[in-house]
């Protein structure tokens, strides 16, 4: 075994996103008990797969999310239906991996990937090559030095004295730098960083992070391609501690607005849903107006709601209107 150490220029930005994103966690943490319900974690896991898959081109919306792993018959192209089912059975399996096992690794892939591709939790045996539209801006490294590769930056991962939040943007860039796999590559590194993150501080296994590398993703793939320009994870590094804390200020921001909680667990009126009961045709952008919180607090709150069984969309995002049950 090498004792391989990823390329990394440690900056001020970085040490500056790590002091500021422990204060936010210690935030969101002192809250774990009494905010993030069964209702808000469940709406936050649906939000992140929405979110992660839409990264990769599926088209489906939170509510056809909200409604696959419902059980309820959804009108969408049965490989985006599938995408959801996976990504939802690898996150629930999340908390049994170990973060170093490359056996766990592959299982991961196995559950993201089942139904979908034929090496599904294996490593791929053909060449493969990124393509942003028609251009290519990586070529892989050859298949045959994967599993070397792979074990080397598990074991880094396992001895790292760096701190988990740069260790796991690290791993994040160096196992899209490997490409593993045939396909899902993207989601899988993602993931794995989730489960990184998760270990050490278990709230934010729930943090939907990957709403603002939605919303930020050409800047994702800039980042990316800056790593590679410049042969090591230091840009990318950057750029996914500011995405972390922007995802954890909003959480703070949200739960700290509005405690969402179940119908089953109590019957309190949150200011949104009040709000949306006397002016159901808002859209979530005058709420949060309203409201005095950014209109993704705001958006987070209705996910929430909506997977709570708390609110319902009638008629289309245009010209709709919100119905509280």
């Amino acid at each position: 075994m090498s004792r391989y150490q990823p390329p990394l220029t440690l900056t001020l930005t970085m040490l500056a996103l790590v002091a500021e994103i422990s204060e936010q966690v210690g935030r969101l943490s002192a809250r774990h008990e009494s905010a993030l319900t069964p209702q808000l974690r469940r709406g936050n896991r649906i939000r992140t797969i929405q979110a992660s898959l839409a990264i990769e081109n599926n088209t489906l919306s939170v509510e056809q999310v909200t409604a696959v792993l419902d059980g309820k018959r959804v009108l969408g192209l049965p490989r985006e239906i599938q995408e959801v089912r996976n990504a939802f059975a690898a996150y629930e399996a999340m908390p049994g991996w170990s973060l170093a096992s490359c056996s766990d690794l592959l299982a991961a892939h196995g559950l993201l990937m089942h139904a979908l591709i034929d090496e599904a939790g294996q490593f791929r045996h053909g060449g493969v090559g990124i393509y942003r539209g028609e251009a290519l801006v990586h070529m892989a490294l050859p298949p045959s030095r994967v599993p070397q590769l792979v074990d080397d930056l598990l074991d880094w991962l396992s001895r790292t004295d760096l701190h988990p939040l740069i260790a796991s943007c690290v791993f994040h860039y160096e196992f899209e730098f490997i490409h593993p796999f045939a396909d899902g590559n993207g989601r899988m590194g993602r993931l794995w960083q989730t489960l990184i993150l998760s270990q050490w501080r278990p709230v934010l296994a729930w943090l939907p992070v990957e709403t603002v590398i939605r919303d930020r993703q050409d800047a994702y793939y800039a980042a990316l391609s800056a790593a590679d320009r410049q042969a090591e994870a230091t840009p990318f590094v950057e750029f996914m501690l500011q995405a972390l804390l922007r995802a954890l200020e909003e959480a703070v921001e949200s739960e700290t607005g509005s405690s969402v909680q179940s119908a089953e667990e109590s019957s309190e009126e949150t200011p949104l849903l009040t709000l949306l009961r006397s002016n159901p045709s808002l859209t979530a952008k005058q709420a949060a107006e309203r409201l005095g919180l950014s209109q993704r607090a705001v958006e987070k709150q209705l996910a929430a709601l909506k997977a709570g069984g708390r609110l319902r969309r009638i008629g289309p995002n245009k010209g709709g209107h919100w119905q509280v049950t």
